[in-house]
Order: C-alpha cells, then sequence, then structure tokens
C-alpha cells in the first residue's frame, strides 16, 4: 500500500496542478461585465430655484430653516431635534425591533449560501469513504455448475478527488450573481433601518401633534362651557332665545364628541410606537412627547444630485439587482460552452479488515470528461435570451426607482417651502381668529351682536387652532421626510462599514 502510494503521488499532483491552472484559465469569464450606472446628469431636484431659507413664524416650530447643499447627511439625524427621550427610543427601538432582526437574518444567510458555494467552485472536492460487506457469487459465474457458490467479504477505503475546471465562468458569474444578492440584502438591511428610524420619528411627531389637538380641544370645551352657562343665564333673564340655548348646547355635544376621537387616535400611535421598539403595547411605558419638546433644525443639509444614487440604499439594492441579473446572462451564455470534470481517487481493497493496509491491495482511478451541448430543442439560447431579458427588466426598475427617488426629494424640498408659508398664514389665522372671538363675546355680553355671530366667530377659532397645531407638525415631519429622502446619512455611521457612498 504505502509503496503504490508513493508510485501514485505523482499523479495526485499532476491532478492538483491540473485543477489550479483550471482556476486560473477560468478567471476568464464569458458574458457582460457589470458596471455600475452612472449618476443622472442633472443639476438640480426641482424644475423651479426653490429660496435658500423658508419662511419664519413666530410659533413652535416656526423657525426659518436654510437648505445647506452638499452638506454631510449626519447618521443619527433624529438628533437635531434635540430630545433625549426620542433618541434614547430610538436606540432601543433599532435594538429590539423583529423587522430589523429579520432583515439581519437574511443578510447572514445570503452570506453563508455564497460562502457554501464558492467552496464547491474555488476548491476540489475532497472525499473519504470506508465501506464493508458480505456477499455470495454463484459458482455459475465461474463455470463451476456444480459449485454451491462462494461467499466472501469485501473492505473498501478510498479517498476521491473531483473538480470542474470553469473555463467559461459559470460558476464564477454564479458567485457573482450570489455575492450581488448579499449585497442586495445589505442595502435592504440599510432600507429597513431608514424606515425604521423615520417612522419612529414620525410617529413621535404625530404624537405630539394629537396630544396639542387634545389641549386644544379641552381649552374650547372649557369655553364653550362657559359659553353655555352665560346663554343659560341670559335665557332665564329673557335676553336670549330658547334656541341659542339649544345651540350652544349641540356645540358643546359636538365638542365633547370630537375628543374621544383624538383619544383614541393618540392610544393608537403610542401602540405603534410600542410595536416599532419590540414590545408589547400593554407593556411599553414610553416617553410622552410634544411639540414644545421638540427642536426645528435651522440648517438643514442637501446632497448634490450626483450623489443621491450613491447614498439610497433603494437604488444601490436595485443595483444590485442589476448586477445580480448581469451575471446570470454570464451564467446563461457558459451554458453553451464545453463542461470538463477531473476525478481522481486512491484506496485499497481487500477481503479483510486487517489487510487493507498491506500491498497489492490498492486501487487507484484517475479521468476526465467533457460535455458539450449538441441538441437541446433550443432549451439553452431560449435560457439565454431569457436571462438577457431578465437584465433589461432590472435596467427599467432600476431608472423607475432612480426617478422616483429623486420625485421625493423634489416634493420635500417644495413642502419644506410651502409648509413654512402655510404656517406662517395659519399663525396669523390662529391669532386673527383668537382677537375676532374676544370682541365678539365682549360684544355678545353687551348684547351689540346676535348668538349666531358669536358661534361663527367659535367655530372659526377652534378651527384655526387645529390647524395651527397641523401645521406646526408638518414642519418637523417634513424635516424628518428630507433626511429620509436622502438616505439617512447610513454610509457615515461610525461603525465600519464596507458599503461607502462612493
Amino acid at each position: 500500500m504505502k509503496s503504490a502510494s508513493r508510485r501514485l503521488l505523482p499523479c495526485l499532483q499532476r491532478f492538483l496542478t491540473t485543477a489550479v491552472i483550471g482556476m486560473a484559465v477560468s478567471s476568464c469569464a464569458v458574458g457582460p461585465d457589470f458596471r455600475s450606472p452612472e449618476a443622472p446628469r442633472v443639476t438640480g431636484y426641482t424644475a423651479a430655484a426653490l429660496p435658500g431659507k423658508t419662511a419664519a413664524a413666530p410659533v413652535t416650530g416656526g423657525a426659518a430653516q436654510a437648505i445647506k447643499a452638499g452638506a454631510a447627511v449626519s447618521a443619527e439625524w433624529w438628533q437635531l431635534f434635540q430630545n433625549p427621550a426620542l433618541d434614547r427610543l430610538l436606540r432601543q427601538a433599532i435594538a429590539g425591533n423583529p423587522t430589523l432582526a429579520s432583515a439581519e437574518a437574511t443578510l447572514r444567510q445570503a452570506r453563508e449560501n455564497l460562502r457554501a458555494r464558492s467552496g464547491t467552485e474555488y476548491f476540489p472536492q475532497v472525499d473519504a469513504s470506508l465501506s464493508g460487506s458480505r456477499q455470495k457469487a454463484s459458482g455459475v459465474a465461474f463455470g463451476q455448475t456444480n459449485s454451491s457458490g462462494f461467499i466472501y467479504n469485501l473492505f473498501n477505503a478510498s479517498v476521491s478527488v473531483s473538480y470542474n475546471l470553469d473555463l467559461f465562468g459559470g460558476g464564477r458569474r454564479e458567485l457573482e450573481a450570489l455575492q450581488a444578492q448579499v449585497d442586495y440584502q445589505r442595502f435592504q438591511q440599510e432600507a429597513a433601518y431608514l424606515a425604521l428610524t423615520a417612522n419612529i420619528v414620525t410617529t413621535v411627531i404625530k404624537e405630539a401633534s394629537v396630544r396639542a389637538q387634545i389641549t386644544s380641544t379641552r381649552e374650547m370645551l372649557a369655553l364653550q362651557e362657559q359659553q353655555l352657562h352665560l346663554v343659560d343665564r341670559q335665557f332665564q333673564l329673557g335676553g336670549a332665545a330658547r334656541s341659542d340655548v339649544l345651540t350652544q348646547r349641540s356645540e358643546l355635544a359636538q365638542f365633547r364628541a370630537s375628543l374621544p376621537l383624538l383619544e383614541k387616535e393618540l392610544a393608537q400611535t403610542r401602540n405603534q410606537l410600542a410595536v416599532y421598539v419590540g414590545i408589547f403595547p400593554g407593556e411599553a411605558h414610553l416617553p410622552e412627547f410634544t411639540l414644545e419638546q421638540l427642536h426645528l433644525p435651522r440648517e438643514l443639509p442637501l446632497s448634490l444630485p450626483s450623489s443621491l444614487t450613491r447614498q439610497r440604499p433603494d437604488i444601490r439594492a436595485a443595483e444590485e439587482l442589476l448586477h445580480a441579473a448581469s451575471a446570470k446572462v454570464g451564467v446563461a451564455t457558459a451554458n453553451l460552452y464545453p463542461t470538463i470534470t477531473l476525478t481522481g481517487s486512491l484506496g485499497s481493497q481487500a477481503a479483510t479488515l486487517g489487510n487493507l493496509l498491506s500491498n497489492n491491495t490498492s486501487i487507484w482511478g484517475f479521468g476526465a470528461g467533457i460535455l458539450q451541448p449538441l441538441f437541446r430543442g433550443g432549451e439553452l439560447t431560449a435560457q439565454r435570451r431569457a436571462a438577457i431579458a431578465g437584465y433589461d427588466q432590472a435596467v427599467a426598475q432600476y431608472r423607475k426607482i432612480v426617478l422616483e427617488a429623486f420625485q421625493n426629494v423634489a416634493d420635500v424640498l417644495q413642502a419644506l417651502e410651502a409648509d413654512a408659508v402655510t404656517l406662517a398664514a395659519q399663525a396669523e389665522a390662529e391669532k386673527t381668529s383668537r382677537d375676532t372671538l374676544e370682541l365678539t363675546q365682549r360684544q355678545y355680553e353687551l348684547g351689540a351682536v346676535s348668538y349666531l355671530l358669536l358661534l361663527t366667530a367659535q367655530r372659526q377659532h377652534q378651527q384655526a387652532r387645529i390647524s395651527l397645531v397641523q401645521a406646526e407638525a408638518a414642519r418637523y415631519a417634513d424635516t424628518a421626510a428630507l433626511f429620509q429622502s436622502l438616505g439617512g446619512g447610513w454610509w457615515n455611521r461610525a461603525r465600519t462599514n464596507e458599503y461607502k457612498a462612493d
């Protein structure tokens, strides 16, 4: 057995040399070599130039915001709201959100699938086997018709080696597609991270807005109850009609009916926050948020249009799908060419287990095979055309996502300006309606105006206060939307990141 091993050693060396040469030759792969799409050659996000600073209003969330083109986007952009409770809530959500955990597990799965396929592509497959059997053979097989047969044992120990020469790069293109899938899942994880942080910030803003609306509604309820007391007293003194009392009671009842709806919305908003954080609503002890606790950033970064495609995780994910589709064209092309397989084995075969390592029991084999598709009924060429069509579909989908990304940024930029102007107008409208209501109330108490005019002033002031709160919240929400539309600054995160926004 030892002498046979010495004789076969050069054979195995030649086999391994051939495999190494095959790996070197296989570095040249058929099919298209992928290149990242060029950034769109546009100079701005909107058709008309927008002012460098938004309008201002003397209310909560009414500060003017300046747009700084080319400024860095912070990875922890929510800290610009200067609310420690919000920062703690986000960190808790990042650690416990199940959607993020699912995205991370999917990424690990894709990486392990790549490692598994890499092992079969880059290295020969080596297997060891040991078997034993007891058999009976008929004597007829050996020309002994009168023999009852032969019973014997057979033991086999061997090592086998096989390697597929990837001369045309089909296997390498498969690995390229798997690597693109890994990168796709990486950017999907970043997209999930961005969506989570943005959703939490906007939900906190919604909670603060609803709380402000509840506070305003309760204040208006108190005023309405005082007004009812005044109208009822005037009715008793003969200074008001019975219909005025009934109208005021109806108005008060409608006001009271709106309060439970707002309280329900607040409860549901906090339940949603609990789920984002990864805890059950019944066990959540979340901080309460108000608009006064949030700071509106005075300066906002704006990525250059040429950088957006490298910063948005959804665009980067679409690019990796495009990359995978390109690699699949190479796989389908390589399938049209020959496949070469090298195999070799070395072992021992004996009738007893103890003789497996003795001389004259060695067995070996060495071979090579080539497979060239000749006729498949058009299957392989159709598969290649299908792969090309898949690549064309990925190109169109990539372009669609890029267009939508630029639309997102344009929409947010226009909303920042429009909502700032709206807030200024709403602040003026609320002040005017408040002054009008105070004047009308004094005039009504003196009998100078009708109750209908007072009722109109009350309704206008109520609507103005609610609209003002909503306009204030819109300014904060627009800020969060801008950071989300720019990609959230994931490339500036402190931890090591192998996917830079180049």
